[in-house]
């Protein structure tokens, strides 16, 4: 098995090639940012294999971020930093079936970003934790720099 010193240098390389394949897309080094000399920066390397995140964090971490490419998810977490609500609220405010809600509700439960709690016959939904507010915030600072 090599090591992750052999990988990166391997993706390094591969990297510099001639060509670069995105998104199936053939593009040249000419049109693209590329380093015109390929020279191997052992300290950075190594600092990158101490500090990387194993894979499996890695992949969780992008599933998370997936989960936030949905903009009716976005427009119920904002519902959600206003308020506990049912989804028949849900519904009512943002103009969608309640079926529609429940589905994306599923997807932001399964991911930890809401939670709920029944009373009676309704099921009220309300931010799983304070990461959730930060992550948006997060988000709206990047665009509107």
């Amino acid at each position: 098995m090599e090591s992750k010193e052999e990988k990166l240098q391997e993706m390094h390389e591969h990297n510099h090639g001639e060509e670069h394949i995105h998104e199936g897309h053939h593009h040249s080094c000419e049109e693209m940012e590329c380093c015109e000399t390929v020279e191997v920066h052992e300290d950075l390397l190594r600092i990158v294999n101490e500090t990387m995140p194993e894979e499996t964090e890695l992949y969780d971490l992008a599933e998370l971020f997936k989960v936030f490419g949905d903009s009716t998810r976005i427009r119920i977490l904002f519902v959600l930093f206003e308020a506990e609500v049912c989804v028949c609220d849900l519904a009512m405010a943002l103009n969608m079936t309640q079926s529609a809600i429940s589905h994306q509700l599923k997807i932001l439960k399964q991911s930890k970003l809401v939670k709920s709690r029944r009373e009676g016959k309704s099921i009220f939904y309300s931010l799983a934790d304070a990461h959730v507010r930060s992550i948006i915030a997060a988000g709206r600072e990047h665009i509107e720099e």
